[in-house]
């Protein structure tokens, strides 16, 4: 399954703004928005986030699968796609485990 029809499967993200990586410290890492460019990204994340609670070494296995094509040109052009380095480099040990917190868009006021 391509990237595109990936996306199709996981969980919805229109109540999302975006989303924060944290480490260990709860330093934030990396903020993702939720716009073109990044949504996929923001999906990815939050699924992740979903099936394993923290994005360690096996979910960060799952969201390279989960970015199909996308991952092979990550090792051929490395920092051409940091939201997949990221993953590469927490699969292989060199990156510890990240909590993701959720940036919830704000309700509309009455």
């Amino acid at each position: 399954m391509n990237f595109s029809d990936t996306l199709k499967t996981l969980p919805g993200i229109a109540h999302l703004a975006g989303l924060q990586l944290l480490d260990q410290d709860g330093a934030v890492v990396a903020t993702l928005d939720n716009r073109p460019g990044q949504a996929g990204s923001v999906a990815v994340y939050h699924a992740l986030a979903q099936r394993h609670g923290v994005v360690n070494a096996p979910a960060a296995l799952d969201g390279l699968a989960l970015y199909a094509e996308h991952t092979a040109n990550a090792h051929a052009f490395p920092g051409k796609h940091p939201n997949i380095d990221r993953l590469v480099a927490i699969a292989a040990g060199a990156l510890g485990p990240l909590q993701v917190r959720l940036l919830h868009t704000e309700s509309p006021r009455p």
